[in-house]
């Protein structure tokens, strides 16, 4: 009978291993995501269009200053950032996953054999002893060969998870820079909306006053009085409320910046803040560079395309080698007696999965659905983003053309005040006709704000939506 080399049979297996190993494991290739050329309704640009830092877009000194205490301190922030070194740890675990282990064990134990067993009975003849001793202590050595690329599929995977982080960490910081902004635009158009209900307050309390002159000389009835003491309660109401959402937008403004509630410094008007703001554009592929929740997204896929190659590749065989030397020896004074207490071991394994009730396969066709949602969920985010830049497209071309008409009727109402309390003074118009006049002005001028704050929020959305960043 024809004996096996057990060296060449390892060998043969490792070698017909390494050139199967092309099955397992294809390299990403991002799917075909049809983008468009243009967004939806965009205005026509000329030559390619750049990202301002939001340094550069957000000019107001008190606004940058929350931005930047913000971005440090936002509690969102310091945990996508341990997150992160979470990750790093995780990626340098993967690049030495198959590194071969070494192990050290040394340890001493003591048994006492049956006096009627064998090994009892030679103990007492040559040792004289009832115990027997033994002192070893042992090198082990342990090395999986990577025949299927593991290594680099588990790199591949961490690294991508590592990105992935990275960009989610960009995606929290955009947004926490959107939301402090519009917290700090809802500042300033409440301290608009305040301003006006004082002004309209104080041309009310003019207006009554001429009232009660006409009252107490008999020109005109109690309900004109009435009437006018009305509108005025009407623009006090707006003071108390005004005050009050004030110091819940500061209170949430802090919270955002990583500070318990305290008052926020501002400067300027909405209109001055928006007027600096300078509108981008550009093509929707753009988007795959720029915005961190896309990129988030595709590192996710290539994440999962490395973790279905590991899949798929415990199906396959292993092949490790086990080399162990120590010393080993029934007395302590030669327990290290070189080389007559030295103890060897060499083993080579190779493992194949045979019968796993078709678990390992199960694993691997959900590794594949796992990689396909991803990708479907990469395609949706991109989709997301285009819509999101065409929506706000949208917004800020609604709200600029809301507010030359709101322009055009704040000069119309503004006018119609003043000829209705020159005609009432003259005895040419009913006090209702100046009540309704400053009522409608009132009106106008709230809307006329919160269609200004609707427009800077639109720019704010196309800056983020574009991919805006922060740097």
């Amino acid at each position: 009978m024809k004996t096996i080399n057990l060296k060449q049979y390892f060998f043969t297996v490792a070698t017909a291993s390494l050139l199967m190993s092309c099955a397992v494991g294809a390299p990403y290739k991002r799917g075909d995501i049809d983008l468009p050329q243009t967004y939806k309704d965009a205005p026509a640009v000329t030559g390619d269009s750049i990202v301002l830092p939001w340094k550069t877009f957000f000019k107001d000194p008190r606004l940058a200053t929350l931005i930047e205490t913000a971005l440090e301190k936002n509690n969102d922030v310091q945990v996508a950032l341990k997150n992160i070194k979470q990750l790093d740890l995780a990626y340098r675990q993967a690049k030495n996953s198959l590194l071969p282990t070494v192990d050290l064990t040394a340890g001493v134990t003591r048994s006492w054999a049956s006096d009627n067993s064998l090994n009892g009975s030679l103990n007492q003849q040559f040792t004289g002893n009832k115990y027997i001793d033994d002192f070893s202590a042992t090198v082990q050595v342990s090395w999986e060969a990577d025949i299927w690329g593991k290594t680099k599929m588990l790199k591949n995977s961490a690294a991508a998870d590592y990105f992935a982080q990275k960009e989610n960490v960009q995606a929290i910081k955009s947004r926490i820079i959107v939301q402090v902004a519009q917290a700090y635009y809802n500042l300033l158009t409440l301290d608009q909306q305040l301003k006006i209900a004082k002004e309209n307050i104080e041309l009310s309390d003019s207006m009554l006053k001429m009232m009660n002159l006409q009252f107490n000389s008999g020109l005109i009835n109690s309900l004109a009085v009435q009437q006018s003491e009305a509108q005025k309660k009407t623009a006090e109401l707006l003071v108390p409320l005004a005050l009050q959402n004030i110091s819940v937008q500061e209170n949430a403004l802090s919270i955002l910046c990583g500070s318990y509630p305290t008052a926020i410094e501002r400067s300027g008007t909405l209109e001055q803040i928006s007027e600096n703001n300078a509108l981008l554009n550009g093509v929707p592929a753009q988007l795959l560079s720029r915005r961190p929740d896309v990129k988030a997204a595709e590192f996710a896929v290539i994440s999962l395309n490395s973790k279905t190659g590991l899949a798929k590749a415990a199906m396959y065989p292993t092949f490790s080698l086990t080399p162990q030397i120590g010393a080993n020896s029934f007395k302590f004074n030669t327990w290290f007696d070189l080389p007559g207490s030295l103890t060897k071991t060499l083993a080579a394994n190779l493992a194949m999965p045979l019968l796993q009730k078709r678990q390992l396969k199960t694993a691997y066709e959900t590794a594949k659905i796992e990689q396909e949602k991803a990708a479907i969920n990469f395609r949706q985010t991109v989709m997301t983003a285009v819509s999101e830049v065409s929506d706000a497209m949208a917004r800020s071309k609604g709200s600029t053309e809301r507010l030359a008409l709101l322009d055009q009727r704040t000069k119309i109402l503004d006018k119609a005040i003043g000829d209705a309390t020159k005609l009432y003074k003259s005895g040419m118009a009913n006090y209702l006709e100046v009540i309704t006049a400053q009522n409608n002005k009132l009106q106008n001028d709230l809307e006329q704000i919160n269609v200004r704050l609707e427009k800077a929020n639109a720019e704010i959305d196309l800056y983020r939506a574009l991919g805006g960043g922060t740097n």
